[in-house]
């Protein structure tokens, strides 16, 4: 349960020093209980202390972290059944599965269309996150040789290590190096070896019972052993049994704090169907309610793209537009003598702006001004696409390097400002471009910076 702040002051040594950043003791506590700031913040608070507040605030699914360095894959962490009340955190991880009884051009197909299978969107790349490599036979070499090879082809993946053999998890394990895999999966008949094998390794562990009850039961144990990085398969392997238990599971954590099941979950649709179609239905459901993985046979284009858009709307924060950086954004392959357009960085605008641009096949620099994720009449009537900051953007954006003319277009509805415009840019001509994105490409075939 969530600590108050005056619960956080009385734990605190009271010096109001301000070390922290904060100004007094009890506006530190404060920030500490609100989740603005942590607690380790504070130089004199006592490991117990630490300890005690980071458990009490803790998310009620816990956060568990693989990979290392820059490619590390986070999942769990979640406080909310519904979006708009507050934000999902972690995007819902995508796995390929790789087996060790696979020939070398299966296994390279799939890696290779992991790595292939890559869009960017809004600013962000849009992808699969993991491989699942599953150990077919029991032989440790084979099942190492796999992890080093998709080591050395995926860097980025994170892992998930599949194997019902104690001694074949370790080696993967230890294959890893530093590289944080999950290890899949404790059972009722394997727990106490497979549980040493992560106290050894510091991995999470995947924990699979027959059902939900016997998942949580197998969580149970192993948290009364000490270990706190869980992850929980609950046996389901039918879409209405599935849905119900990743829902129970939600439901448990965050309205009745039910620990044994405040862990992310890890899901197979790769083991539910046959059918490339079906499976990327099941995963569509899963990304909604509430999968932390999901392990997917296979990647195609086709499939994946419109999954991976599902994942970006949905774990898009609903009380934050979605944006793109402020910057130059060249299209067509512009040059000196190409025009200079802009507009402001709401990411409907910029797709909308830039497609038609695009398919006007007219050279073009595309000037993108931040206004807060605010759409052009909106971050105008706010005061954040006004003609003073538009100039100011201009003058250091560098585009005065890129052409020879000194002509910019700026949204017809921005027209009033084209005045205004002309005094902060005294040396450049304002044109007023259409007022609507589809009229772009007829305006731009007919541009010249003297117009």
């Amino acid at each position: 349960m969530a600590l108050t702040g005056i619960e956080i002051l009385k734990m605190l040594p009271k010096k109001n020093c301000g070390e922290c950043g904060v100004p007094t003791c009890l506006a530190f506590a404060m920030k500490v209980a609100a989740g603005q700031v942590e607690i380790d913040a504070c130089p004199y608070v006592s490991d117990e202390v630490k300890e005690t507040v980071s458990e009490a605030s803790a998310p009620p699914i816990r956060t568990i972290t693989l990979g290392s360095g820059e490619n590390k894959f986070v999942f769990g962490g979640e406080t909310c059944l519904s979006r708009h009340e507050k934000r999902f955190e972690h995007p819902t991880g995508i796995a390929v599965l790789l087996t060790t009884d696979m020939d070398d051009g299966d296994i390279d197909g799939r890696m290779d269309r992991f790595l292939a299978l890559r869009y960017d969107r809004v600013g962000v790349e849009l992808k699969a996150d993991l491989l699942a490599i599953k150990d077919s036979s029991g032989d440790a070499g084979a099942f190492t040789a796999l992890v080093e090879k998709a080591r050395s082809k995926c860097p980025d993946a994170a892992l998930i290590l599949m194997s019902e053999a104690a001694d074949v998890l370790k080696a993967g394990a230890e294959a890893c190096g530093e590289h944080v895999p999950l290890l899949y999966a404790a059972t009722e008949s394997n727990a106490d070896a497979v549980a040493e094998v992560a106290k050894d390794t510091g991995c999470p562990l995947a924990v699979r019972g027959e059902n939900i009850g016997g998942t949580a039961k197998l969580s149970e144990k192993l948290q009364a052993d000490g270990f706190k990085d869980l992850v929980l398969d609950t046996g389901a392997r039918t879409m209405k049994s599935l849905f119900e238990d990743q829902i129970v599971c939600r439901r448990a954590a965050i309205k009745h704090k039910y620990k044994p099941l405040g862990f992310p979950t890890i899901t197979f649709p790769c083991e539910m169907t046959d059918d490339p179609f079906m499976e990327t239905v099941v995963a569509s459901i899963l990304v909604a309610k509430y999968a932390g993985i999901m392990v997917l046979s296979d990647l195609q284009g086709d499939l994946l793209f419109p999954l991976l858009l599902e994942r970006l709307n949905i774990f898009t924060d609903p009380q934050r537009p979605m944006v793109v950086q402020e910057d130059i954004y060249p299209i067509n392959g512009p040059d000196e003598n190409s025009p200079v357009l802009v507009t402001c960085n709401f990411s409907l605008t910029y797709f909308i702006v830039s497609g038609e641009i695009e398919g006007s096949k007219v050279p073009s620099w595309l000037l993108i001004k931040d206004t807060e994720g605010l759409s052009v009449l909106t971050a105008w009537a706010a005061g954040k696409f006004s003609a003073d900051l538009i100039a100011q953007f201009v003058k250091k954006s560098g585009i005065e390097d890129k052409v020879k003319h000194r002509s910019i277009i700026i949204p017809g509805y921005l027209a009033s400002i084209k005045g205004e415009l002309e005094e902060e840019l005294p040396d450049w001509k304002i044109q007023i471009g259409p007022r609507e994105a589809s009229h772009l490409p007829p305006f731009l075939k007919k541009w010249s910076p003297e117009d």
